[in-house]
């Protein structure tokens, strides 16, 4: 039996290329995959919510006249603390302003200084100005042109689907060595479950951030993508770097809304609540430090202090100039009765960014013949122990089209794909304890929270491990019994995904990047190497660092 779920599947199809998430990196995929086969793209929400959309700051590349790729390449190295794969970080890196031109022939109106120049912004960890933006609402103006070029390009998006697995030959019970050969998938209005086949599977489902009771991101980032190729036999690496956003707005009725780094990069000073500029007391580079120091040394002054929130001051710049750059910020600051150019803004750490992610190649393949996977979900090498701002939505675009071009490779071998089953509900029985599953889901997300956090311990980590596997148990016990619903399928994913972190922290006995450990507070050169889990460890004791 494959899996329990809500009712018989209803339809089957097949189609060349099925991509699982549909921002950056899914629809940079999608778009040069469609010259070569059929496509479609399945999106768990509305097809403009996910993680891009919400991406403030820009795009980072070699576009200035004082810039040039050594240079981005060391930014990208320093703030990988050791770990990034060099090759990964010189194909990012060069081939970036290939990658914007594209975007600006989509349409991408990205903001400029004069007609024949851009205006680059600077963010913490680079030497120069190179971030490429929109104002602040990149990440909505280069999603909403890449939508419409996928629709002009005749690509099939469908909404509200939930992808639940990776159908593999393994699990079909096929001959031969384990391939992907498509998903599951339960549609969020129905109920359904569909099996759909295809000669390339591409998960491109974002990150993980609700694995935190505080988060910058969307409620779709439950780290579906990368539970889904754990289960499916690929390797999964670097979870313990899990990157928070040093500043979130910190307001009751506030959700996930972030306030940019780009706010730093043209000047903004970290204060405390009693006024002070903190941020000298904790790294020369102040508020240009790269986001891990600075989120640690936001969170080492409001405990030193017993403030609720550290405050972001814009105050000295003028309101015109504000408004101009950053308008977003400033009017939804207003509508929570904050005016940027008069008061500090609140602002605290959250959860934000997944390092790491499935181990990829330079072209997205992983370790299952025919999975590719694009985007924050994927471990690529070009992050290393903390991401470099503006690198992210870069990433996507690199290796998207990356991806593409490795997939339509195997599209030309056209191997048909064995019988595979429908997926069969069993004696599943209709779902009537919603309360566990919320009751989960928060515990999960605050357990995370308090002992996984930004600065974690030996013994920390090690209660949350005992705890997570007794969620996990219950979870997946609650899974086979009965009906699948989207809610169960992402709490499902998310204990995976939250033990998965633990595991790969339990394994790195120093500190470095992302990865605070009061135990071992510094860096230690035993552990330049990647952290690899591969399928059926996360039963297994982690060894201690």
């Amino acid at each position: 039996m494959l899996g329990i779920g809500a009712m018989s599947t209803t339809s089957r199809e097949h189609v060349d290329f099925l991509v699982l998430g549909g921002g950056v990196a899914g629809l940079s995929f999608a778009l040069e995959a469609a010259r070569h086969g059929s496509v479609l793209v399945l999106t768990k929400r509305n097809r403009q919510e996910g993680n891009t959309q919400y991406a403030q700051g820009g795009v980072a590349a070699v576009l200035g006249p004082d810039d040039a790729f050594p240079l981005h390449v060391e930014d990208t190295l320093v703030a990988g603390a050791g770990l990034c794969h060099l090759d990964a970080v010189q194909v990012t890196v060069e081939e970036a302003p290939e990658r914007i031109r594209w975007l600006q022939s989509l349409g991408v109106e990205f903001d400029r200084e004069s007609p024949d120049r851009l205006h680059l912004t600077r963010e913490g960890g680079h030497s120069r100005r190179r971030v490429a933006h929109a104002k602040d609402t990149t990440g909505k103006e280069i999603e909403k042109k890449m939508l419409a070029a996928c629709t002009a390009a005749g690509i099939r998006i469908e909404e509200d689907q939930v992808a639940i697995d990776i159908i593999t030959s393994e699990r079909a019970g096929a001959a031969g060595p384990n391939r992907a050969l498509g998903a599951y998938a339960v549609d969020r209005a129905t109920g359904a479950i569909r099996t759909i086949t295809a000669s390339v599977t591409v998960l491109a489902t974002g990150g993980a951030g609700k694995v935190y009771l505080y988060t910058s991101n969307p409620d779709v980032a439950t780290g579906d993508g990368v539970a889904m190729g754990y289960r499916a036999g690929a390797s999964v690496a670097n979870m313990e770097f899990f990157q928070f956003h040093p500043t979130c707005l910190f307001h009751p009725d506030a959700k996930s809304f972030l306030i940019s780094e780009a706010l730093r990069g043209e000047g903004g000073i970290l204060r405390n609540k009693a006024g002070e500029a903190f941020m000298i007391r904790y790294d020369p580079r102040k508020e240009l430090a790269p986001r891990d120091i600075v989120a640690r040394s936001i969170d080492a002054e409001v405990k030193r202090r017993g403030d609720d929130c550290a405050f972001l001051d814009m105050t000295h710049l003028p309101k015109g100039f504000l408004l101009d750059h950053f308008p977003h910020i400033y009017q939804t600051c207003r509508e929570f009765g904050i005016d940027m150019a008069v008061q500090p803004i609140p602002v605290v750490p959250a959860a934000h960014y997944q390092c790491g992610g499935v181990v990829t190649d330079l072209s997205g393949r992983t370790g299952v013949p025919n999975l590719l996977a694009v985007g924050e979900v994927a471990c690529t090498g070009l992050h290393g122990a903390n991401r470099l701002a503006s690198n992210s939505v870069l990433e996507g675009l690199v290796f998207g089209r990356r991806a593409a071009l490795a997939a339509v490779e195997l599209l030309a071998e056209r191997r048909p794909p064995p019988p595979v089953p429908d997926w069969n509900p069993g004696d599943a029985l209709a779902p009537d304890e919603g309360v566990v599953v919320a009751h989960n889901w928060d515990e999960l997300r605050r357990l995370m929270w308090n002992y996984v956090g930004i600065v974690r311990s030996v013994k920390r980590l090690e209660r949350a491990r005992t705890r997570l596997r007794i969620l996990r148990s219950e979870i997946r016990e609650y899974y086979w019994r009965y009906q699948v619903t989207p809610d169960l399928v992402e709490l499902r994913n998310l204990a995976d995904v939250a033990l998965l972190i633990v595991q790969c922290a339990l394994r790195r006995g120093e500190s470095r990047g992302l990865h605070f450990l009061l135990d071992h507070p510094q860096a230690d050169d035993r552990f330049l190497k990647d952290t690899v889990v591969h399928r059926g460890e996360l039963e297994e004791p982690a060894p201690r660092g």
